[in-house]
């Protein structure tokens, strides 16, 4: 019971957040007015991605747990049966939650099933299972490729851990989500992250001795970390080569390495800028600031004491 307790308020933490997309990325000094379907959004540079320097994972610790902590992510649910993170655009995110007491035997595809239905997705589709390294604490796991619609497409990798005991098991599941165009670029590292997590005290799943760790020297630790270095090194050694193609293969090149994006032509400088695939429609009012819908009818200038014209999609 307690268990579905923090999952429901895991749920709606997580349902804002991948409801709000990128909103919350704003730092361009705009802001969505309530009940706006206007959000504002930063442009995708090569400049921006050059000059950020791969950076570590870091080390986080909860009342429960202590996790691998990406740069720019925050934790959305700190429980005693459940930890999420979420990252910057709230566009990816990793869930663990597990249970004590568990009846022996109990399916792996069935307990992935039932704790992601919690996030109340649509067309939730499990893979075939496959072996897994187990978490720390566990000494059985199994994994499973999912995908879902919460406001649009999403790609995973949930992992069951189990821990047998005489007339129960412990079980636990990590994973590792993000929306569908994104997902290429995070599951190279992310899903390792997602088992980077170590009980710090015995109350957690309600069990005692369950995955006590310590997390900072473990070897997987630091596969997973090495494995955010290559991927974070990879993007900027992209980028830095797409400066010595043409025009078109560098946006087609950006495009692929700074994560789905698409040329826009800002009408008051007649000037191309890669904005995110997250909005069908973008404006902008001449002066840094940028606001993207997907409603057709959404206008900016309504209340707007700035003048904000729509960019056309380049070629």
């Amino acid at each position: 019971m307690h268990c579905v307790k923090i999952l429901s308020a895991t749920c709606a933490l997580l349902l804002c957040a991948l409801s709000v997309g990128s909103a919350q990325q704003a730092s361009s000094g705009t802001a969505a007015r309530p009940g706006s379907k206007l959000f504002p959004v930063t442009p995708v540079t090569a400049s921006s991605a050059r000059t950020s320097a791969p950076a570590d994972l870091k080390i986080g610790t909860g009342r429960f747990f202590s996790y691998a902590m990406p740069p720019g992510w925050r934790v959305g649910e700190d429980g005693q049966f459940a930890l999420t993170l979420i990252a910057p655009d709230n566009h990816a995110l990793t869930l663990m939650v597990g249970n004590a007491g568990m009846q022996p035997n109990y399916p792996p595809a069935r307990y992935v099933y039932e704790k992601l239905m919690v996030l109340r997705p649509q067309n939730l589709q499990i893979g075939p299972p496959r072996a897994a390294r187990p978490v720390a604490g566990f000494s059985q796991a199994v994994e499973f490729d999912v995908s879902y619609v919460i406001n649009g497409p999403a790609r995973g990798v949930a992992k069951c851990n189990i821990q047998p005991a005489y007339d129960s098991a412990t079980m636990a599941m990590t994973a590792a989500l993000s929306d569908a165009k994104q997902w290429p670029g995070y599951s190279a590292w992310l899903p390792q992250v997602a088992d980077q997590v170590s009980a710090l005290n015995g109350a957690a799943f309600g069990a005692r001795g369950v995955m006590a760790q310590n997390i900072a020297n473990s070897q997987a630790f630091g596969e997973a970390a090495r494995r955010y270095r290559e991927a974070s090194a990879k993007i900027q050694q992209g980028v830095a080569d797409a400066r010595d193609v043409s025009q078109k293969k560098q946006a087609e090149g950006m495009r692929d390495i700074l994560g789905s994006t698409q040329p826009y032509s800002n009408p008051y400088e007649n000037t191309r800028v890669e904005m995110p695939l997250t909005y069908q429609y973008y404006w902008t009012d001449g002066k840094g600031h940028y606001q993207g819908s997907n409603d057709p009818s959404a206008n900016p200038n309504v209340g707007s004491t700035s003048e904000w014209r729509q960019m056309k999609k380049g070629q």
